[in-house]
């Protein structure tokens, strides 16, 4: 999957950077629904730049860490993704994706056809949805280095620990601190291994971070901060 960077009996936490400071900023509701609403209605949806046939570097970030396919999922930051229907097509029985572009899911929707109705769809900005459940994994590609203002990752932060539960996995991916420094229109803060633990470190342990390139559908290579922690 690539080099390893640390892991529970790896590198020693005190590598990573220091935990952001918590913000009093209250985050803003729906800040980007209309302009992701609008990137979904107007791109195909195999012409956006995360586009992917096959979640591979997903999977084998859960095949890293021997989660069952049947375990509780969330994905944040879904979209259109392919991820759930290849979990589906594993056998897996406990799905939910969440999105702030209800475009999105009309896309996903239409692709899954009546398999669509065993995943449980919702609507929200990360920062502010808080679910009613507890999850297995939280599973993020590409949402969380969308959130530049510490206040936004103050919002995420307690979305993730309302959704989990000790023991519970956190399998996220950011753009690399040598990656693209804007997508899709809007700035981006990158991450390098140590500094993606540092943002959960009070709440997961790490138990391994690596280097992934995703090629976009135009040829660019993106690299990618992937890590799998657990939920102390």
């Amino acid at each position: 999957m690539g080099k390893t960077l640390t892991s529970e009996k790896g590198v020693p936490m005190e590598m990573a950077e220091k935990m952001t400071e918590a913000a009093t900023d209250t985050p803003k509701p729906d800040v980007d629904a209309e302009h992701w609403g609008r990137v979904y209605e107007t791109t195909a949806d195999d012409a956006v730049s995360w586009y992917e046939p096959e979640p591979r570097a997903s999977l084998e970030a859960l095949a890293l860490a021997d989660i069952p396919v049947r375990a509780s999922l969330v994905d944040v930051g879904a979209g259109s993704s392919r991820l759930v229907e290849h979990l589906l097509d594993r056998g897996a029985t406990d799905l939910t994706v969440v999105d702030i572009a209800a475009s999105a899911f009309e896309t996903s929707r239409a692709r899954l056809g009546p398999r669509a109705g065993r995943v449980d769809w919702a609507v929200a900005d990360v920062t502010q949805w808080r679910s009613d459940r507890l999850f297995d994994v939280w599973h993020d590609r590409a949402v969380f280095h969308f959130m530049t203002e510490p206040a936004q990752r103050d919002g995420y932060r307690a979305a993730l620990r309302t959704a989990t539960s000790a023991g519970s996995w956190l399998v996220i991916a950011t753009f690399a601190d040598d990656g693209p420094e804007r997508c899709s229109g809007l700035p981006v803060q990158r991450y390098s291994g140590p500094g993606l633990i540092a943002e959960f470190g009070s709440d997961f342990v790490a138990h391994d971070v690596w280097r992934d390139e995703h090629r976009s559908p135009g040829g660019v290579i993106q690299p990618f901060t992937w890590a799998v922690m657990r939920r102390r």
